[in-house]
């Protein structure tokens, strides 16, 4: 199961632009990926494994703006569609290779 993290925050002072960087390095650290700007995905191993992480990001969000957060099946992830021009680059770095499965 993979939890898709959306969110727009605004950055129009220096506290917002902190306050955006902060969330974005506890992302980091609680093993979200970047897919785009504002666009993270994080793998759980079930549903209770994503609710907890859900609850962190509770903890974590910042007061102003939006964060959403959507839950879909590995199966429906690795069936996304990647539409791009040329001259955007893409490197698959979200991979399921070294995924264990007990």
């Amino acid at each position: 199961m993979r939890l898709m993290l959306f969110f727009d925050l605004p950055v129009e002072t220096p506290s917002e632009q902190k306050t955006y960087r902060q969330f974005r390095k506890k992302l980091i650290e609680e093993g979200y990926l970047m897919l785009q700007k504002s666009v993270y995905s994080k793998l759980v191993i079930n549903e209770n494994a994503a609710s907890a992480a859900i609850d962190r990001l509770r903890k974590i969000r910042p007061e102003k703006g939006l964060v959403q957060v959507l839950k879909v099946t590995e199966k429906q992830y690795v069936s996304m569609i990647y539409v791009t021009g040329d001259e955007v680059e893409h490197d698959e770095i979200d991979t399921t290779d070294e995924l264990l499965i007990i």
